[in-house]
């Protein structure tokens, strides 16, 4: 594995631990060779994951929107492509990025995460997902996940392409292991 995006939040939260995790986990991916992917910023977790790393000899490669771009760029990353569009920025990400994984963070956050993961889900890549569940902040999305397979709207192959963990060492493992499955459509998309 080349990359990993990291989804988080451009705020720092109300724990240090989130902050505690983040350069944890920038000084593990750095250690590991392999680069990040993120939404380019200085600020919250974004800075913090991006900054570890950097500080640590990794590659640290942002992807920002035109619209922000000038207020909260991250002046030291290895590359960094300012974009037209969210969308744009997006895209941008899937193609750098050979793995995702999500640390604490707000809606954006928990969107571009649960986007990655329908379109892995609809088989457009076999890229591994997961969650960094620092201080247990993701267990409502989680039981949330559970409750959709409960009702049948989601199937439990696709919900446990979720892998997910509190200790980056081990999530990164499950990435290094992982093999997406192969379940059959409701739909034929050919």
């Amino acid at each position: 594995m080349k990359r990993i995006c990291v989804y988080c939040g451009s705020s720092s939260g109300s724990r240090t631990e989130y902050l505690e995790a983040a350069a944890y986990l920038g000084r593990c991916l750095a250690k590991r060779g392999v680069g990040i992917v993120y939404g380019g910023a200085q600020v919250g977790l974004m800075g913090t994951v991006a900054s570890s790393a950097l500080n640590h000899g990794g590659e640290v490669i942002g992807v920002i929107p035109e619209l922000f771009a000038e207020k909260v760029k991250h002046n030291e990353l290895s590359k960094l492509y300012v974009v037209p569009t969210m969308h744009d920025r997006k895209k941008k990400m899937y193609d750098l990025s050979d793995g995702f994984m999500a640390l604490p963070g707000g809606i954006g956050t928990i969107e571009e995460f649960f986007e990655i993961l329908a379109w892995a889900q609809l088989g457009c890549h076999k890229k591994p997902c997961g969650i960094l569940n620092v201080l247990g902040y993701f267990d409502g999305i989680l039981e949330f996940v559970k409750h959709s397979v409960h009702q049948q709207f989601l199937k439990t192959e696709h919900r446990e392409m979720i892998m997910v963990d509190k200790d980056p060492d081990a999530l990164l493992k499950q990435f290094e292991k992982y093999k997406a499955p192969t379940v059959p459509k409701w739909i034929d998309m050919n």
